[in-house]
């Protein structure tokens, strides 16, 4: 009985030793790794549309250029607008800081008059529009950075493409259990599909409502904002709430308590009307991840490979739970990670799938 323990014991210390060596070898090789997930996930996303242009008897060749241009182009716009406001905030930004240090002041000698005084340099030590701009501005010059490796990310995702077809006659010489590992292959690419898709319907819609709504009620440079709102909607639970910090801030410096109270009511409105109606209502159950799951893939993945991380965090998430689900010794670590809704249709399942040997042994013992 102690060997047996011992026996345990060891073999997970070193499956703990071999994870620890795993993880540090990514994070070391993060400049490497990070390309490489970011051209396997638009690889997947660029797959149907793909296979769409050619049942209309395109090429793949050319399908494949036309999916890569349209991405690119769309990228390009997207960084042409948030490089355009940044290069204009950045030159107003001491003008903004002079006027938010002022109307600080103002607060605090209101609360003086009710004997409540607050040292006015610790305070814009700790509230600076600079600092909360740089929260935002920080996440998007992370994905900025990325245009260094562009081109090897392109080149990866093209050859990726061209070397889908060949994948199932790959799996089947690879693998004990082909036919299985092709429909656990199919059914994750069709969840990160799903995922993505209404994913990146729901982000452009929150972008379009933000900026509308900014831009109506006169907050500086709302397109920036809506820009923002569109790419950090990508990041669950806390995405919005960088998207907004910039944006509120702007706000009170433009005018005053009022505007800035709108402007978070704008941002609490439309994340709590997307977010938490429209977004589940279309995704249903999801990719099966529980919340705290979701919320702790997004703190490891972005400690491991920063912003990116933050942003691949789900579909990440989800490779390692697919994984577990195939191994014996790790599936009860993947029934961990199941959102309660799967936990209870399988447990329902299992009821049912039981439910018929009860039945036929009351029958047979009537009979």
């Amino acid at each position: 009985m102690t060997t047996a323990v011992e026996t345990n014991a060891t073999k997970l210390l070193v499956a703990c030793a071999a994870l620890v060596i795993i993880l540090a070898g990514i994070k070391a090789a993060a400049a490497i790794v990070v390309p490489f997930l970011l051209a396997i996930f638009i690889a997947i996303i660029c797959s149907p549309l793909i296979q769409l242009l050619h049942r209309w008897h395109v090429p793949k060749l050319v399908s494949i250029l036309i999916v890569i241009a349209l991405i690119v182009l769309f990228g390009t716009a997207l960084i042409g607008i948030v490089v355009q406001s940044m290069i204009e905030l950045s030159r107003s930004l001491p003008e903004y800081q002079a006027q938010l240090n002022n109307a600080l002041l103002l607060i605090l000698n209101r609360l003086a008059d009710y004997n409540l005084v607050i040292e006015p340099r610790q305070l814009l030590s700790y509230i600076n529009p600079g600092s909360a701009i740089s929260l935002a501005t920080n996440t998007l010059a992370s994905l900025g950075s990325m245009l260094t490796s562009t081109l090897l990310i392109v080149l990866i995702v093209v050859f990726m493409l061209l070397e889908a077809h060949s994948i199932p006659a790959k799996v089947q010489l690879a693998m004990k259990k082909p036919t299985e590992r092709l429909t656990q292959i199919s059914h994750f690419l069709q969840s990160v599909n799903r995922y993505i898709a209404i994913k990146t319907i729901m982000s452009l819609l929150t972008g379009v409502v933000v900026g509308l709504l900014l831009w109506l009620l006169g907050v500086s440079y709302a397109l920036l904002w809506g820009v923002l709102a569109f790419l950090l909607n990508y990041i669950p639970n806390i995405g919005s709430i960088i998207a907004a910090v910039p944006a509120v801030f702007m706000a009170f410096v433009d005018g005053g308590f009022s505007l800035a109270f709108g402007t978070a009511v704008v941002f609490i409105a439309v994340n709590l009307l997307i977010g938490n109606m429209l977004e589940p209502r279309f995704m249903g159950r999801g990719l099966g991840l529980s919340t705290l799951v979701v919320f702790l893939s997004l703190i490891f993945w972005g400690w491991m490979l920063g912003t990116v991380g933050m942003l691949l965090s789900i579909p990440l998430t989800m490779i390692v739970k697919i994984g577990l689900e195939n191994s014996e010794s790790g599936r009860w670590v993947a029934i961990l990670l199941d959102s309660e809704e799967q936990v209870q249709a399988k447990k329902t399942a299992l009821e049912q799938q039981n439910q018929p040997d009860t039945d036929s042994d009351l029958s047979g013992e009537l009979k």
